[in-house]
């Protein structure tokens, strides 16, 4: 974290960092939007977000044959405290299944297991997989009247490796 990023961007990195679920946008084959839950970690190295999906999932199908989905991470809702005010981004990209044993594969592999180490005998099921999403835009709300759009390159600051 550079000692200029701004209060905004601090946010959305502590945001992205510490929520360890989002909610995953697709559309299926008939146009229509799916969303579905899904655990995501952040590969700094391709500066980009990691899902481990089954093949059996609609979502899984729906991102294959149409790539660019949407990802929302949202705060966690406090119990007494006004829920419109909830940090949250939404996440926009391009979704890629990643070849097995390929460098980008290993790197979003690791990335996902340093934070779901649980999940490492999954990586052993034949119809699990690692997509990475590569963000080209997002939209960030850190509360009640704080709110921007980002760009592919400002979000490559926060998802790349630290500065």
């Amino acid at each position: 974290m550079s000692a200029h990023e701004s209060r905004l961007t601090q946010a959305l990195r502590t945001l992205l960092n510490t929520q360890r679920v989002a909610a995953l946008g697709t559309l299926d084959d008939e146009g229509r939007p799916f969303v579905s839950m899904v655990p995501y970690a952040l590969d700094t190295a391709s500066a980009s977000v990691v899902l481990h999906v089954s093949g059996l999932a609609s979502h899984t199908h729906n991102l294959q044959a149409r790539p660019q989905v949407s990802l929302l991470v949202m705060q966690a809702e406090l119990m007494g405290e006004p829920v419109h005010a909830l940090p949250r981004a939404t996440l926009e990209g391009l979704a890629r299944v990643l070849e097995p044993e390929t460098s980008a594969w290993n790197s979003g592999r690791e990335a996902y297991l340093a934070r779901f180490p649980e999940a490492e005998p999954m990586t052993q099921l034949g119809d699990f997989r690692f997509v990475a999403i590569q963000v080209h835009n997002a939209r960030q709300v850190a509360g009640f009247g704080a709110a921007r759009s980002l760009d592919a390159a400002e979000l490559a600051s926060v998802l790349g490796p630290p500065r």
